[in-house]
Formats: structure tokens, sequence, C-alpha cells
């Protein structure tokens, strides 16, 4: 039959056929989340890409600039709430043409002193003038150049519940204490008994002692040289006040009345074998995640905020805002977080001094102050614009994978014809 091999007449088998349903319906799951996912991130990013095309007063003006706090998962690295910033909020980021600076934590209490460093020395510009920051160094310089700064509203963007109770914790701790450090609490160290009595022969002279002195010096083996250690990580400073102390705080003469609005983004991290038909649930269904982060990241490009609610419960009880957001997510912490940490086995054995222990966050409630409350403010993305959003119709071609993107430029190579040469035309 024209050179053609003779087709199967029946169908595989039963257990081919569930093998083969079971890999088709599979692998169609992860490509369709997929390329959906890329579809609603692809139209928040065109909803806050005439940001970019806006014109400005100068060419040396600064733009807005936001600031992304990011910190690791409870027993995780930071490399993975990296890749989640850059996969769900840097191509909307990019697409703003907004700038944009990273306060990154590698363990639990970074974040919070990071953002307690930063109103302090806001509220005293003396600090500044003994050691300066990075940024402080050039902001220097753009002022004595006469550089414009931007002057509007800027914006936090916080990645995950960990971290969002850290930046509250930090706002309180730098608004609320004070600006000195407090005094270094005192630690008793270990006595250690002495020996009341000397080991038997310690002043009687050893046999062959003399002799052994007589004997001339054999040559020591050269030292290597000790290897050039790393630079430690400058140790983390303690809080300057504690959530017991909100209460008896005085609140600074200058503050303003409205803080930099915040956006709280969400950061699902389950680990463990036995959670896995819920990771897997999670990981074909990314499409949503992607759209719940590219709305709350478009509503801090497009800076449209409100104040802080109160949330009504069934019981006819309220509670701010702030102490539920993202809460949902300290179910998918590991059982390790909420147990009180132990002195090392190594601080144990050598009998060092025991150090002060460090100040629990994550496990611990969100505790506010009415005069921190109050001034916080959220994006929120405003009922037109998500209109404008939803109406984007992303083309195909944008959000195709590597397979498809190429059958289709093969396919309009070959259906488009080539330009027939022409002879030039002479005029005369």
């Amino acid at each position: 039959m024209m050179g053609l091999p003779n087709l199967p007449k029946k169908l595989p088998s039963r257990n081919w056929m569930i093998f083969w349903t079971v890999l088709g319906t599979f692998s169609a799951a992860i490509i369709y989340d997929k390329r959906e996912k890329k579809r609603a991130t692809a139209r928040w990013a065109k909803a806050v890409s005439h940001l970019a095309k806006e014109p400005i007063s100068s060419p040396s003006e600064m733009p807005r600039k936001l600031t992304i706090y990011l910190e690791s998962p409870p027993t995780d690295g930071l490399r993975v709430a990296q890749d989640h910033y850059t996969e769900y909020i840097k191509p909307i980021l990019a697409a703003s043409g907004l700038d944009w600076e990273f306060v990154q934590g590698r363990k639990e209490g970074d974040v919070r002193a990071a953002v307690a460093e930063r109103i302090r020395r806001t509220r005293d510009p003396s600090i500044t003038a003994g050691a300066q920051t990075q940024d402080e160094v050039v902001q220097e310089v753009r002022k004595r150049n006469r550089t414009p700064e931007y002057t509007g509203i800027g914006g936090d963007v916080v990645i995950g519940r960990h971290t969002w109770k850290e930046y509250v914790r930090g706002l309180h701790e730098g608004w609320l204490g004070p600006l000195t450090p407090p005094p270094a609490p005192v630690v008793q160290e270990p006595v250690v008994a002495a020996e009341s009595a000397a080991p038997a022969g310690e002043g009687e002279p050893k046999e062959g002692a003399d002799a052994e002195e007589k004997k001339p010096e054999e040559k020591k083996p050269e030292e290597k040289k000790p290897e050039e250690k790393k630079p430690e990580r400058p140790p983390q400073p303690p809080p300057y006040n504690s959530v017991e102390d909100y209460a008896t705080s005085s609140i600074p003469m200058i503050i303003p009345a409205e803080f930099s609005p915040s956006a709280p983004i969400t950061f699902p991290h389950l680990l463990g074998f036995t959670n896995t038909p819920i990771r897997l649930g999670r990981f074909l269904n990314r499409r949503h995640l992607a759209d719940e982060i590219g709305r709350e990241v478009a509503a801090a490009c497009l800076a449209t905020a409100r104040q802080y609610r109160e949330e009504a419960h069934e019981d006819d009880t309220t509670e701010p805002e702030q102490v539920a957001v993202l809460a949902r997510e300290e179910k998918d912490w590991p059982k390790s977080v909420w147990k009180e940490a132990t002195k090392p086995k190594e601080e144990e054995e050598n009998k060092e001094a025991p150090k002060p222990p460090a100040e629990k966050i994550w496990t611990k409630p969100v505790v506010l102050d009415t005069r921190i409350a109050t001034r916080m403010r959220r994006f929120e993305l405003q009922a037109d614009d998500e209109a404008r959003a939803r109406a984007i119709t992303v083309p195909e071609e944008e959000i195709e994978g590597w397979i498809k993107g190429h059958l289709r430029g093969l396919w309009r190579w070959v259906v488009t014809p080539e330009p027939k040469w022409q002879p030039p035309v002479v005029e005369e």
C-alpha cells in the first residue's frame, strides 16, 4: 500500500491504554497550567506597562523606588524565596519601569533589624554621620550634584508571612524604641571548681630529665601558614525594645501621619514527603497564584493605597487586618519551627558562657500599637484598573512554549512565498 507499513488493526492492551491516558492527562495539565501562568503574569505586566512610558521632567530625575523585603522561609534557604520573586514578581516590576531595592534576610530577625535600623537613622540624622551605608553615600552624592529626587509615594513589598511579622515588629521597634542600644545582658559564666590537691609527684624531678636537657634540640618541621578565613557575617543586633514596652513607650515628636504603604505577597512553601498530594495540587494550579500575586504587585506599581481595616469574625469579634494577613501560611510551617530552642551540644561540652536567647518572632502572635497601626497603609487595586487589566488580551505567541513556537515559525517559513526578484528601474 504505497510503501506504508501495515497499521495495527486493534487497540493497545488495557495496561498500555491506562499508561498513555494517565501520562497524556498529566502532561496536558502541566502544559496548560504553565501557559496560563505565563498569561496571568503577562496580563498584569501589560496593565502597568504604561507607567514606563510616562514622560519625566528632567533626564536626571530619579524614578519611584519600591523596597522588596525577602527572607528565607522556615527551615529552608534564601534561594527558594529569590526564585519565588523572580518567577512571579520581577516580570511585573520590570514592565512598570520602576526602581526597587532589596532587603534580604537569611535567618529569623534579620528583616526586623534592618527595618528598625532604617527608621532610627531617619529619626536621628547624627547616626548616619558615624558610619554611613552605601545608600547614604549615594544620596549625598546626588544632593551634591543637585539630582532631583522622587517626591511621591514609595512603597514596601513584603514576601511571606514570616517576613511580614518581622516587618511589623521592625516598624514598632524603630518608632517606639530608643535610639541607643540597650545595655548588654549580664550572663553568669559557669564557675569551674579549682583543684585542691596537686597531682602526685608534681614537684619531684623525673628520672632522666637532666639527660633529656643535654640532648641537642631537634629541628621542628616548618609550620604551615594558616589559611585565610573568610570574614564572618556581622552579628545580628539585638532588639532595642520588647513587645511589652509598647504601652509605656512615647511616640517621637517627628513622625509621619502616614507610613509608606505596604503590599504583603503570599509565599506558599510546604515541605515533607507526606505532603506530596497537596504540593502536587498546588503545582498544577500555579496560574491562580500568579494571578493573585500579579494583582497585588500591580496595585503597588499603580500606587493606590488605603488604611488597614478591622476584620469581623463569626463570634462578633474584630481583629486588625495586619494580624490576619497571610495567616494561612503558618499551617505549612514545619513542626520544628514551633519548638523552643535548646542549647547546642557544643556549648554544653565546652562549658562556654551561654548566649542570651534570640527573640522569637515567627511563632509569636502579631502585637500592634494603635499609634503605629493607624498610620500603616496597604496597596489596593481600584475597580476600574482591575477591569482594564481583565480586558487585556495576551497574544498566544507571547506565552507559547519552545516546541509550539518553532512549529509556528516553520509553518510560516513554508507558507510565506519568497519575494520575487525584480530588475532595478533605471530612470532616464
